[in-house]
């Protein structure tokens, strides 16, 4: 192995250490991040710890404050959360009714595998470290399918709306991981099928069902969440 290669596994490494620390709230939202401390704590240098911030600040993590070093961003709230899920619920349906006519043979290939690889690790709970693994699969779920409607502009729009959840520090609730394969997978069948609709009603279904899950880790609901039956 590479120094360089050997330097980018420590970063790897450190970043996610430091974001296990974050969705844990053991760096608590709000809190400065003292890049001295984590080195530290996490016996290395202190430049993978830079390094590993740079790339939580772009995910919405962390920001950097002029002259005044990192902090733990702030939580968003039940509102921030339902506006997040409402626009997920415009473009996502949209976007699997495209994949449903779009999606090429190793588009189909690459979702049905990602299904099966969620089968093999569903592990979902209350700390970051059990449901990594599981959360970084949906998330390839939903991008892959995204970029198979074959509408980059909308696969960005996806892609970056699915990011932002990780702003809300939201657990993996217990026993969420069969519901959410079993949705997974009947998108997928529609869209194999060529079902636009179908895949359309299974991804609304199953944005609605995973906005219920997380609704026992966040404040009640504002009453717009109730109009038109969509929650």
């Amino acid at each position: 192995m590479t120094d360089r290669n050997r330097q980018d596994v420590l970063t790897d490494r450190v970043y996610e250490a430091v974001k296990a620390m974050v969705m844990d709230h053991e760096i608590a939202p709000g809190a400065r991040v003292s890049i001295e401390g984590l080195a530290r704590q996490l016996d290395v240098s202190a430049t993978p710890v830079r390094e590993a911030l740079a790339r939580l600040e772009s995910d919405g993590l962390v920001v950097k404050r002029p002259n005044a070093g990192y902090r733990a961003t702030d939580l968003l709230g039940p509102d921030a959360l339902t506006d997040l899920f409402e626009m997920r619920l415009l473009l996502e349906p949209r976007a699997a009714s495209l994949a449903a006519e779009n999606a090429s043979e190793d588009d189909l290939r690459l979702l049905a595998s990602v299904v099966e690889r969620m089968r093999r690790h569903p592990d979902t709970g209350e700390n970051y470290s059990v449901y990594r693994r599981f959360a970084l699969l949906d998330q390839e779920f939903h991008d892959a399918l995204a970029r198979a409607a074959g509408r980059p502009l909308l696969a960005d729009a996806v892609s970056r709306l699915h990011a932002h959840l990780h702003m809300f520090r939201l657990n993996s609730a217990p026993g969420a991981a069969g519901p959410t394969i079993d949705e997974h997978q009947r998108i997928l069948d529609a869209v194999v099928r060529r079902s636009p609709e179908r895949a359309a009603e299974a991804m609304a279904a199953h944005l609605r069902s995973s906005r219920v899950r997380h609704r026992p880790h966040t404040s009640p609901p504002r009453p717009s969440d109730r109009r038109g039956g969509t929650r």
